[in-house]
């Protein structure tokens, strides 16, 4: 009778660090994303407020457009990423549903503001929108254990409570503010942190 062949030693070695590298958490985030998306609506909402403010130009929120661009460029981005990487994390995982559960409800926020607020529509999405992005931002900063990040999410939170006190016409520079605080800021500082742990 034929015997089966087993694993050699390197391939059981290289099963074993694979599922120690599947536990762990691995510190794979390099802030790209975070920059992108902060940087893209940072630029969108200045935009937007300079046609609406200074022009008066009436279908000033076309300018948010430019972000399916941007969405296109970030499905391409994750799936070179994905290819590349050895082995996808746990916290990559949980990452990617946390961000998914934010686009979807973004794009529910947007729909129903827009049913159920009518006309009052801009009195809440600046203020909506800002308590949302403290969601993602705050649970990504304690999957990752990146404060600066958990920060920017309670920051969001805070402005999403001052919005209400601001005019209509200049909650929209809360955005910017918050993107700054939550993403980009984070996001450098991500970058450098993944820099120095993966030189």
């Amino acid at each position: 009778m034929e015997k089966e062949p087993g694993f050699t030693q390197a391939e059981g070695l290289e099963l074993i660090q694979s599922m120690i590298n599947k536990a762990k958490n691995r510190f794979s985030e390099n802030g790209h994303l975070y920059l992108l998306w902060g940087w893209t609506v940072l630029i969108c909402a200045f935009a937007q407020f300079v046609l609406q403010h200074f022009f008066q130009f009436p279908k000033h929120y076309l300018v948010w457009l430019a972000t399916w661009i941007v969405v296109i460029y970030q499905t391409i981005y994750l799936r070179r990423r994905n290819n590349k990487s050895k082995v996808q994390t746990y916290t990559d995982d949980i990452l990617g549903y946390v961000w998914l559960c934010f686009v979807i409800l973004m794009l529910l926020f947007g729909f129903l503001f827009g049913q159920v607020m009518g006309k009052d529509y801009y009195k809440f999405i600046s203020p909506g929108f800002l308590a949302l992005y403290g969601m993602p931002t705050f649970l990504s900063g304690v999957i990752l254990r990146f404060k600066p990040l958990w920060i920017g999410g309670v920051c969001c939170w805070i402005l999403s409570v001052i919005a209400p006190q601001v005019k209509n016409e200049y909650q929209l520079l809360l955005l910017p503010l918050a993107v700054i605080l939550a993403w980009i800021i984070p996001g450098y500082l991500l970058k450098a942190r993944y820099k120095k742990e993966n030189a």
